[in-house]
């Protein structure tokens, strides 16, 4: 299913974007934008958006307990800022990380509910 693989791929981004920021630390240094920060921004956004369209959709289909559109709308903007700021060394470390574990949390939650509906679509077709 596309969308449990986007989810996968946005909570791994998740992660990257954490190490990312512990290395530009580490290294000291300025990345250039137009060779390092905006191509992998740009993937990460054309991603966001799409993923964004299929939650939505997704979250009108099923109707979660426990998951609201406006939450998927937080962690795409959250998620949008970060991924620019996690090349910086200069980025507030507690709003960083902040951010970023809240964002990764969101996600978790909706891939363990997706991963749930599924289960149970394919449960009862098994019946």
């Amino acid at each position: 299913m596309l969308l449990i693989q986007q989810t996968s791929i946005l909570i791994d981004e998740c992660e990257k974007c954490v190490a990312r920021f512990w290395q530009m630390r580490e290294e000291d240094r300025t990345p250039d934008f137009f060779a390092e920060v905006k191509p992998h921004v740009d993937v990460i956004h054309q991603l966001l958006n799409e993923w964004q369209q299929e939650a939505t959709a997704w979250i009108q289909k099923n109707r979660p307990k426990y998951m609201h559109i406006g939450q998927i709308a937080s962690a795409v903007e959250s998620m949008e800022q970060f991924v620019v700021q996690s090349f910086y060394k200069e980025t507030s470390k507690k709003r960083f990380l902040d951010a970023t574990h809240s964002t990764s949390y969101t996600l978790n939650n909706f891939y363990r509910l997706v991963k749930e509906a599924q289960y149970n679509v394919i449960e009862k077709t098994d019946n």
